[in-house]
């Protein structure tokens, strides 16, 4: 039986798709911009100016000058040892501490709750988180850009949310089997929250990929920076060490090499969205409502 659709209701649709559209083109056509602006010629880029639909002059030149350049790879490394190493410590925390903040009959829940909270709009300020990291001899380190941010207030209390969504006849059930704290979190609970935990592995893991500012701060030697420090490096300091051209593609090779290394950082984590992007809203909406 079909449902009969008023022209109002089509008028809507039309305008809303074609507004959707609108911001879907207005969202995709930077990176593609810069996709096109990485794979054209040099030349044609510092004489060329209005929107880049196309590679201009095709050539890979400019990745080719990317991958020489010993700090890319180096960022690279020092990226995936950060992401592999606080995304278990942050995993690991974040669940221990939903779970705690979760169960119903905790002694002094409401203050420390509470405490935890004040975390998040109380900041002790850049300078004293600095020499702070200084004093436990974490500048230079790659464990200063670990150690300190193993948790997440935020996306401890969406776990949290996500865990006190689970039936309680659940885990009573279990607790009358004979199961324990861990074999009930184990068992129970984190097989029943897979949607909520793939959404905070991926903000942890996206915040850990995006973030430059301490890495820039604490680290002197260049070779311990991370691969977002690295390309704000070529992008605000205009350093392109080791990725000069020269001859005709010395003309504008710089533009071409900066949308390069834009798309060789950012690629990885675009590849990676689509695959979690489904997990989104049921993860971060479970819960949420309770009856």
């Amino acid at each position: 039986m079909k449902i009969k659709v008023s022209r109002g209701e089509k008028i809507f649709q039309v305008f809303n798709y074609c507004f959707l559209s609108l911001v879907a083109l207005i969202c995709i056509y930077p990176i593609w911009h810069v996709a096109m602006g990485s794979v054209s010629s040099g030349t044609r880029l510092a004489t060329e100016t209005g929107v880049i639909l196309w590679p201009m002059d095709f050539t890979t030149i400019a990745y080719e000058k990317v991958f020489k350049n010993p700090l890319i790879l180096t960022g690279y490394k020092n990226t995936i040892f950060v992401i592999i190493v606080s995304l278990m410590l942050n995993m690991i925390l974040t669940i221990l501490a939903a779970y705690f903040f979760s169960r119903p009959k905790v002694m002094f829940k409401k203050p420390l709750m509470l405490m935890v909270l004040f975390t998040m709009y109380v900041d002790g300020g850049i300078i004293p988180f600095y020499l702070t990291l200084k004093d436990f001899h974490l500048t230079d380190n790659l464990w200063g850009l670990i150690i300190p941010f193993m948790i997440s207030t935020y996306n401890m209390i969406i776990l949290r949310t996500s865990f006190e969504a689970i039936p309680a006849s659940l885990t009573e059930a279990a607790r009358i089997d004979g199961a324990g704290h861990i074999t009930i979190l184990l068992k129970i609970i984190i097989p029943l929250s897979k949607a909520t935990l793939a959404v905070i592995a991926l903000y942890y893991g996206v915040s850990t990929w995006n973030s430059w500012f301490w890495g820039s701060t604490i680290m002197r030697d260049k070779a311990k920076l991370p691969l977002q420090s690295v390309l704000r490096e070529i992008l605000i300091s205009n350093d392109t060490t080791g990725m000069e051209a020269t001859g005709a593609d010395a003309i504008g090779i710089e533009i071409s090499i900066k949308y390069a290394t834009i798309m060789v950082a950012t690629v990885p984590i675009l590849l990676i969205y689509p695959f979690i992007q489904k997990y989104f809203t049921k993860g971060v909406m479970i819960g949420a409502v309770k009856e």
